[in-house]
């Protein structure tokens, strides 16, 4: 049995989505915190062809179990048609409370998750942060096999991850026909973990890939509906420059980069051991802010002449700049995006990250290692407390 490790996720007490990639740890979650519930996992092939061919199953099976208030639905997004049966159980006011887990959004999308309305929120499910772990990972081990639960209590890490990573994409992107060509998609997959922790030109991928651009356009959008990666926008408020209008594109979890990067005696190990730094602190950085009671957006910054700064954070709290480096030092120029960023934003808290091990204050910026970092961030603290 799988030793359960508490998540900073709280639960909701009023209906809700729970999305997470697969091997988040979403069922395993909520065994442990509804055990009682009433579960309907629609991965099971004969639950699945069950509600698909009658939903109204739903009500049947809310009616004959009625002491179980909790109800989960998992993998919701295989029978979208379940979503009006649980807007009319909700309506009906019997007391029932829905959480509705999901690994895609694609279908949802498509047949209206906005039908439950206010009704039920929307939560999300992300790796482990380093905090949550009782016997945490080294940045080392965390950089080369990632946070995903599934591939943390795995006793052989590298097989369960590749194992992951083409399962999952089968499973999510070929068995729910989201693409026809696997040929295509499987090259685009290589092509596109090129551009993990890049500014995204999706016009290089297509070439790379020798596909059309509109695909390789509707190749992302799949990625991010299934949860397996994520793009991050320009931060251009109040901007006194000329900014760049292209996002940077990363993978949700630094192993699943990992195991989808191809290699090769023209890759250089510290280019792809920097792009997975960097992504590693862009999913830590997701989930801080998705499980934090501060309301923050996540960004980066980059001018048309190319000064860049990693991540911001933008919200009521304040605002942060965040810079990370895959180095043991800390050099002048290093120090340039957040240097400029200043300027254009004096209110700014400037970080910069690194793999040394001491913790300095240069011209106002703080240089944190990243290990310090990443062991105190936590939904329970607020960003300004690293300046404390």
């Amino acid at each position: 049995m799988e030793l359960y490790i508490p998540r900073f996720l709280d639960l909701p007490k009023q209906n809700c989505f729970l999305f997470g990639p697969r091997g988040t740890g979403k069922t395993t979650f909520l065994h442990n915190h509804l055990p009682d519930a009433l579960w309907l996992d629609l991965l099971k092939p004969e639950n699945y062809r069950q509600y698909k061919a009658h939903p109204e199953r739903l009500e049947e099976l809310t009616l004959g179990n009625p002491q179980k208030k909790d109800v989960v639905i998992a993998e919701i997004q295989r029978v979208p048609e379940l979503l009006p049966l649980v807007h009319s159980i909700i309506e009906k006011k019997r007391g029932h409370r829905f959480i509705l887990t999901g690994s895609s959004a694609r279908k949802l999308k498509s047949t209206g998750i906005d039908l439950l309305g206010g009704r039920a929120i929307r939560k999300t499910m992300h790796p482990f942060m380093l905090s949550e772990l009782p016997a945490p990972l080294t940045l080392t081990e965390a950089l080369q096999f990632g946070l995903l639960p599934i591939v943390y209590q795995s006793a052989d890490k590298k097989a369960t991850l590749n194992a992951y990573a083409s399962l999952y994409i089968q499973q999510e992107v070929f068995q729910e026909s989201l693409t026809r060509n696997i040929g295509d998609f499987s090259r685009f997959l290589e092509a596109i973990s090129l551009s993990h922790a890049a500014v995204l030109n999706v016009s290089n991928v297509a070439r790379d890939c020798s596909v059309e651009r509109k695909t390789v356009d509707n190749y992302i959008q799949i990625l991010e509906d299934i949860l397996l990666a994520f793009r991050l926008p320009v931060f251009t408020k109040r901007a006194s420059r000329a900014m760049s209008s292209h996002p940077k594109f990363y993978f949700f979890d630094a192993g699943v980069f990992q195991a989808l990067r191809p290699r090769g005696p023209l890759d250089k190990p510290e280019e792809i051991g920097g792009a997975a730094l960097e992504g590693l602190l862009a999913q830590h950085l997701r989930a801080w802010i998705a499980y934090s009671p501060d309301p923050f957006t996540l960004y980066f910054w980059r001018s048309q002449r190319g000064v860049e700064v990693d991540f911001i954070l933008y919200g009521e709290e304040g605002l942060y700049a965040i810079e990370v480096k895959n180095s043991n030092s800390i050099r002048p120029k290093d120090l340039r995006g957040l240097n400029e960023f200043g300027k254009d934003y004096p209110i700014s808290r400037r970080i910069l990250l690194y793999r040394g091990s001491e913790r300095l204050m240069k011209n106002g910026i703080l240089c944190l290692p990243c290990e310090e970092f990443l062991a105190g961030l936590s939904p329970s603290k607020r960003m300004g407390v690293f300046f404390d």
